[in-house]
């Protein structure tokens, strides 16, 4: 794992320095006019850059600020994830010393079924990247000091691969008692179940992990697999409130739930539940209440579900038009009842529970200018979520943010006044973003994962 080139974000250049002479003032006077006239020229070219709105010039080039970002690093795994899960470790809660360690659970695309991977990574000596200045200190590094410095802060990836056949659609990881568990959505039509224990040890220790690579890998085979729905899917969430139980949901249209079974093994409900009428793109347990789940789909609706009921009559409320097309993406808050959704129209919308059966949102946001890929709510501040879309784009959003109306019409640049008040923060520099997560232990720290590869960051915004 190593920083590669960074994205791209501000078009602004660095300005030069002029120098003058004491005993030359005319001069002196004609460069610093000179200088003022050029800096009013540069003022006068810079614009706000909004992806979708502005278009980049001819010989214009994004560059990323750094200062907009804590910490910012890039991994490569090989062949590109559509999907990953963080993996809850006992290194503590809110963990906001650098640098910062982290472990994931993906599974590749590969070009052929064959080549594919499900994978355990360990991301370690994350540091941050913001420039420290000490403006006080007038000391200098000597070359060899700051190479050695850079080499000690380069951040380090450990990988534990199992061979897999068939790309990996979706994975969700949880625990079951002691044990760490991977449910993985594969192209051929299974949902799988691994226990995720050896992969663990193996990336925490360089000699236990020479020894899986060696003798393990390729012995690794799941704890439970399910061929029932007959054909792949996306959406899959295991439930917070009772450890093991899941729901699986297929591009039939059809929901499985899955009950724990002593031995290590799963009782999959053969009855689907029934309502959606296309392909069911993701699913989301409640985080207060056991027995109820959300969905969403290709049908443009979003359904609420209780399992209390029959699988046929387990819908209890419906959102039938919730976007103009697809919906491909959910959320639900851990703290108040709302749902956010992301759908292809590349539209945002906030849902309120106890107003959904009105089945319109209580706020929608249309800053993406292509279909949403993934949506997420931050694990401890209620106000804020996190969204991903096919326009290369990741977004910031804080719901508690208002726009401040004695402001209002003083900004210079109109195109301003066509921001959203409640958008944070605009992440590009990735290639076909897939999914995001925050690192519920890691405070404000995104990872993402596209085509282009994984990227962990934190932005000054949040």
């Amino acid at each position: 794992m190593a920083d590669s080139e960074k994205p791209t974000w501000s078009e602004e250049d660095e300005g030069m320095e002029g120098s003058g002479s004491d005993e030359e003032d005319d001069d002196d006077n004609d460069e610093i006019m000179e200088e003022n006239e050029e800096e009013e020229k540069e003022k006068d070219s810079q614009r706000v850059y909004l992806p979708g709105v502005a278009d980049l010039q001819e010989g214009e080039q994004l560059v990323m600020d750094e200062d907009a970002y804590v910490l910012y690093h890039q991994a490569q795994t090989g062949a590109p994830c559509l999907s990953f899960d963080v993996i809850l470790d006992s290194l503590g809660e809110n963990r906001s010393e650098y640098p910062l360690t982290m472990y994931l659970c993906a599974g590749t695309q590969a070009d052929s079924a064959q080549a594919n991977r499900m994978l355990v990574m360990k991301m370690h000596n994350l540091h941050r990247t913001s420039k420290e200045k000490n403006e006080d200190s007038e000391s200098e590094s000597s070359d060899s000091e700051e190479e050695e410095d850079e080499e000690e802060k380069k951040p380090r990836l450990e990988l534990a691969m199992v061979p897999h056949y068939g790309g990996i659609n979706r994975v969700r990881v949880a625990s079951l008692g002691d044990t760490p568990m991977a449910a993985v959505w594969s192209e051929k039509g299974q949902v799988e179940i691994y226990d995720l224990q050896k992969q663990i040890a193996a990336v925490s220790d360089s000699q236990r992990l020479a020894a899986f690579l060696k003798e393990e890998q390729s012995k690794i085979k799941p704890m439970f697999s399910f061929s029932g729905h007959m054909t792949e899917g996306f959406a899959m969430s295991w439930s917070p409130k009772t450890p093991g139980r899941l729901i699986t949901g297929d591009c039939n249209k059809n929901i499985h739930m899955w009950n724990p079974v002593e031995g290590g093994t799963w009782h999959v409900d053969q009855r689907p539940f029934t309502g959606h009428t296309k392909s069911v793109e993701d699913l989301q347990w409640s985080p207060t209440e056991a027995t109820v789940f959300a969905s969403c789909s290709v049908d443009a609706s979003i359904r609420i579900w209780d399992v209390r009921a029959a699988p046929n009559k387990a819908c209890m409320l419906t959102a039938n038009q919730a976007h103009d097309s697809d919906v491909n993406v959910i959320s639900w808050n851990r703290q108040e009842p709302f749902i956010v959704s992301g759908g292809d129209d590349g539209v945002l919308k906030i849902w309120d529970l106890r107003q959904f059966q009105k089945g319109v949102s209580v706020a929608k946001f249309k800053q993406h200018t292509a279909p949403i890929t993934s949506v997420e709510w931050h694990p401890t501040d209620s106000g804020v979520f996190a969204a991903a879309g096919a326009d290369d784009q990741i977004t910031q959003w804080d719901l508690a943010v208002e726009r401040d109306q004695d402001q209002e019409g003083e900004t210079e640049d109109p195109t301003l006044a066509t921001i959203p008040a409640q958008l944070l923060f605009v992440h590009q520099g990735e290639k076909d973003i897939k999914e995001l997560h925050w690192h519920p232990q890691c405070p404000g720290i995104v990872i993402s994962t596209a085509l282009s590869g994984f990227n962990v960051f934190r932005t000054i915004s949040v």
